[in-house]
């Protein structure tokens, strides 16, 4: 399972989410997605630009995490 721990980073740099998007040009309702976890993909482009906006790399937002059924 992929964690996005977009809150998290944002959290760390005080940032909003009507900041960000406005940074970045990204819509907060598309934000919002990824921040509640409920994407099921994020483009390069996308991860990207975040990255740049907040000065983080990609394992600072995206996480992997096996599922409990899994080993």
């Amino acid at each position: 399972m992929i964690i996005v721990n977009l809150d998290v980073v944002m959290a760390k740099r005080k940032m909003s989410l009507n900041k960000l998007s406005e940074l970045t040009g990204i819509t907060p309702a598309n934000l919002s997605i990824l921040k509640t976890n409920k994407a099921k993909a994020i483009r390069f482009s996308t991860l990207e630009t975040i990255c740049k906006v907040l000065n983080c790399q990609p394992a600072d937002i995206l996480e992997f995490r096996c599922d409990k059924d899994e080993k």
